[in-house]
């Protein structure tokens, strides 16, 4: 046969993605090859996207219809006239192992990574009629595996795949079990969930089928001995049997494939395989359920396992359309998710396990046609039907879209609930379900039901409310609000506003029964109905936090407000964000620390204002704190709190709440509202400690600053009411009124304060200084009396401008001289150093005068020699040319203009802008001989070359660009 472009199918993976109902559910198409076969099939399996096929050449082709041109074509190691034509071959799910058993009872086993077929000699002659594989593959070896024979007895092998000629695939043989009737047609093995020793074991014949569960037992290493001896030698099967007919029957086993899915809703019916058994009396199918002891699982199974018969299957029909008088037993049976696949007569019949609900009947072979086998691929769900020369594949789409319906009728709601699909079949199973758990008087269950149904709102409800279901109705009420979209808004305000109301109804009611259960009963345990009353109030506060923007503010507070419910008004209060209702709520019963959790939270100005108060005059350090937190807040406004606050409180000043938080806004915010500051020193000047030390401290800060941030007139008020001295003297001189600085100090009688203050008056202004300290002094003069004329004498030493003659006139009329002669005396010595000293300066100055005299006459003598040849200094021109000066002292001549130019270019602007005046001036023919000799006083002042025009250009280079450098060269 030629190998060239292989089998050519629709991918079942790819149908399994349609949702097209109006696809059939079953579709038998045949695949056509794309290679000629010289030979019949006589065997065939399939697993995980591979497909075998065995030749009556004995020939193996190993196909993966995952890429249909890989094939691999093997050989057995022998002719089939040597070992017989290939009987059977078994796949493990995986497609890793493959055993190959002929007609002469000669057995292969075939890796998939290889393509040379070894012989099994353990089992050499052993007629191989099923495998039963371990749950635990894929591995590299079977691990322990079952094989049932044709002989009745069931044997376990261990094969693992070797490169080394003498080594034997088949590590050990051991028969485990044997039945007495006939041939093995069907072996399974499977564990339990969470059970890892635990296996169980489903054995079929043709009459009997066998079940034990029980724990397996390991000798040693993998490999090294039997596992499943000792759970056939301690169970005992449980057994299901059926009479016996004459003449061959088909028998076989059969276990649904893996599952589609795994969702959390289906898993634990998903994990649980169903099975199906072929016998004379027809299939009997049932879930493999694991959630039974395994002494009792076998019971279980087959206790609710169903008998489809032959007669359930219609009869096959003639060429003329007649019914045939006699009917085939089913040939052959495989299971799908949800169907029972029964081939009979050229025929495929599928029906549904569920309610055995024939769902397709198609002839697939022409009469006289003759099936070779069923298969199912277990992990890929496609399923195959084989003919000696031909190939099928039973098509499954959307196999499960009838399943809700028959869970309905079978009152399995939630099953159809999860098979439904559709809006439509979801509304279907849930009104059904709705109605039955109705008529069972299961209203709470029920009203989850209808709230997810399109069955009439009205209808509902008023269901509920005529069989006093209360909380039926809620509960109804908040799974049909959650199905309106966010846009139905009067449907949701409806809905949201009637659950208020019925929310406040049963609190009331819940409240009612305590009470009544306390009175009339002493002693009551009233418990459960507070639980239950907890639970409510909880259930309500989930409903508003979720649904607030669906409830209308203002009937929701009178319907609460109509059922004084407090703790409810609260509780939507706090969902919405209400902070205004919250602060009144919790300040109207003093929970302070309650107001103050709520204020942390806010960021609305207005609360911090509304409610600062009467939180300072309870929590004023609390709310200090907070509002230190947030440096948006406008201060002015805080003013009224903080000056009750101080009004009605005596804390020192370092507890003093007002002034902190004041303090914080003039030093960390940088506050210049005056009326912050006026606030502060009101504080301060108020407060009845003796101590001026933190006023004074403020004062002195602020007397730093250009201008003080507080109204100083408002200060000194405030100052004098609360006799603060020595503040208001500060602000006094502040102001520059030292003379009313110090009248205000010796007022009080502060001589100390009114001496510092007499001390400001800088130099510049002696004589206020001087009066300062005679006010000064007349006071202590005044306080210290006759007797004490000497201390008054000591403190006029402390200012250097008093003098004893400005002290006497203030002494009293009778003073004795004695008391202060030394000062008098001193005072007379005094004065005469001082006009000795003038004597010496005028004797001084009229020296200098007599030598100014003598300079002045030595003028008019002085001369100066200019020779012939002379040169003016600045340009080098003859100086005799034209104007010019001569300097005596030095001799430098110059040209009057080349000296005016000069000290033009180095001069002040100030005397440059007067020379130029002048020259303007005597150009203009002004006043001619005054103006020329100041301008010649101002331009001969000094010679340039000498004097400080000299020392100011001495930066300048002696070589100017102007100049010819190359006469400086070297």
């Amino acid at each position: 046969m030629a190998l060239e472009p292989t089998l050519e199918r629709i991918p079942s993976r790819s149908l399994e993605d349609l949702t097209d109902s109006s696809l059939p559910i079953f579709k038998v198409e045949k695949v056509q090859l794309q290679f000629s076969i010289s030979s019949d099939f006589v065997a065939a399996q399939v697993a995980n996207n591979v497909l075998i096929l065995a030749l009556s050449t004995g020939r193996i082709l190993r196909i993966d219809l995952d890429s249909p041109g890989d094939i691999d074509d093997i050989d057995l190691p022998k002719k089939p006239h040597e070992v017989g034509l290939i009987r059977y071959m078994f796949l493990d799910p995986s497609a890793s192992h493959l055993i190959v058993t002929t007609t002469s009872g000669e057995n292969y086993y075939l890796h998939t990574q290889s393509r040379q077929p070894k012989a099994l000699t353990r089992l050499k002659g052993v007629r191989i009629e099923t495998v039963a594989w371990n749950p635990s593959l894929p591995t590299a070896s079977t691990r322990e595996i079952l094989l049932g024979a044709s002989d009745g007895n069931v044997y376990e092998v261990f094969i693992e795949p070797s490169n080394e000629f003498y080594r034997r695939e088949d590590k050990y043989l051991k028969a485990v079990y044997r039945v007495p009737d006939g041939p093995i047609t069907g072996l399974w093995v499977d564990g339990i969930p969470d059970r890892p020793d635990v296996r169980r074991i489903i054995i079929a014949t043709a009459t009997r089928l066998f079940h034990f569960a029980g724990r397996i037992g390991r000798t040693g290493a993998e490999g090294s001995g039997s596992v499943f001896t000792k759970l056939f030698e301690t169970e005992s099967p449980t057994v299901h049997e059926v009479a016996a007919k004459s003449g061959p029957v088909p028998s076989s086993l059969n276990v649904s494939p893996d599952p589609l899915k795994k969702s959390a809703a289906d898993e634990d019916d998903q994990n649980e395989r169903a099975y199906a058994w072929l016998s004379a009396q027809g299939v009997l199918y049932g879930q493999l359920r694991t959630n039974s002891a395994p002494s009792s699982l076998g019971s279980t199974i087959f206790n609710n396992s169903k008998m489809l018969p032959r007669s359930k299957i219609p009869a096959s029909e003639s060429a003329s359309g007649r019914r045939r008088p006699t009917q085939d037993p089913i040939s052959s049976i495989m299971l799908t998710q949800w169907h029972v696949l029964c081939f009979l007569e050229g025929r495929i019949v599928a029906v549904q396990r569920l309610d055995e609900k024939l769902v397709y009947d198609q002839v697939v072979l022409e009469p006289g046609g003759t099936m070779l086998c069923l298969l199912s691929d277990q992990k890929e769900n496609t399923f195959w039907l084989l003919t000696t020369r031909e190939i099928f594949e039973i098509v499954v789409t959307d196999e499960d879209r009838e399943v809700w319906k028959t869970m309905l009728a079978a009152q399995k709601f939630d099953q159809a609930l999860q098979y439904a699909r559709t809006s439509a079949q979801k509304d279907a199973v849930a009104t059904a379900s709705g109605d039955f758990l109705i008529g069972k008087k299961r209203y709470l269950d029920a009203a989850a039901v209808y709230g997810k149904s399109s069955r009439s709102f009205e209808q509902v409800a008023l269901t509920f409310i005529d069989h006093g279901e209360q909380d039926a109705l809620r509960k109804y009420l908040l799974t049909k609000i959650s199905t309106y979209k966010k846009s139905s808004v009067m449907q949701r305000i409806m809905i949201a506003s009637w659950l208020v109301e019925i929310f406040m109804s049963k609190l009331n009611s819940l409240d009612d029964t305590i009470t009544t259960k306390a009175q009339l009963i002493e002693g009551t345990n009233t418990a459960e109905t507070k639980d239950e009353l907890g639970g409510i109030r909880r259930e309500f506060e989930d409903f508003v936090n979720r649904y607030k923007a669906d409830l209308d503010r203002k009937t929701t507070y009178d319907l609460i407000n109509s059922h004084g419910r407090e703790q409810e008004l609260l509780t939507y209060a706090t969902a919405i964000n209400d902070s205004d209702f919250v602060m009144a709520y919790w300040i109207q019963r003093e929970r302070w620390q309650e107001a103050l959790d709520v204020l942390k939270q806010q960021n609305d100005p207005d609360i911090f204002y509304r409610y600062s108060s009467v939180l300072m005059t309870h929590v004023a350090t609390a709310l200090v704190d907070i509002l230190m937190r947030h440096p948006d807040l406008n201060p002015r406004k805080l003013i009224p709190a903080l000056l009750n606050y101080n009004a009605d409180n005596t804390v020192p000043l370092a507890k003093n709440q007002a002034a902190r938080y004041l303090n914080f806004c003039i030093n960390q915010l940088q506050s210049t509202d005056s009326a912050i500051h006026n606030t502060l020193i009101s504080i301060y000047a108020s407060n009845p400690a003796p101590s001026e030390s933190a006023l004074m401290s403020y004062l002195s800060t602020q007397s730093l600053n250009a201008k003080p941030l507080y109204d100083t007139d408002f200060a000194f008020r405030l100052c004098i009411q609360h006799a603060r001295v020595q503040s208001a003297v500060h602000i006094y001189s502040s102001m520059g009124e030292y003379s009313s600085a110090v009248d205000l100090a010796l007022k009080h009688d502060e001589i100390d304060l009114a001496s510092s203050v007499a001390d400001r008056p800088t130099d510049t202004d002696p004589a206020l200084r001087k009066k300062l300290w005679l006010a000064v002094a007349r006071k202590v003069i005044s306080q210290q009396g006759v007797g004490s004329i000497k201390t008054a004498l000591d403190f006029m030493k402390r200012c250097d401008l008093l003098r004893i003659e400005d002290l006497i006139p203030l002494f009293p009329e009778f003073v004795v001289i004695d008391d202060f002669k030394e000062e008098i005396c001193s005072a007379l010595e005094s004065y005469s150093r001082s006009i000795s000293a003038l004597d010496s300066e005028m004797d001084a100055s009229a020296a200098t005068a007599e030598s100014i005299k003598e300079d002045i006459k030595a003028l008019n003598n002085r001369y100066a020699i200019v020779e012939p040849g002379e040169r003016c200094r600045a340009c080098e021109l003859p100086l005799l040319s034209r104007q010019f000066f001569v300097f005596p002292s030095c001799q430098h001549g110059f040209h009057s203009d080349c000296l005016g130019r000069k000290v033009l270019e180095g001069s002040s602007l100030t005397i440059r802008g007067r020379i130029r005046e002048l020259q303007a001036s005597i150009a203009r023919g002004g006043r001619r001989e005054r103006e020329a000799r100041e301008l010649d006083g101002l331009v001969a002042q000094q010679c340039i070359l000498c004097g400080d025009y000299a020392i100011k250009m001495i930066d300048e280079p002696f070589v100017s660009e102007a100049d010819d450098h190359n006469e400086w060269a070297l």
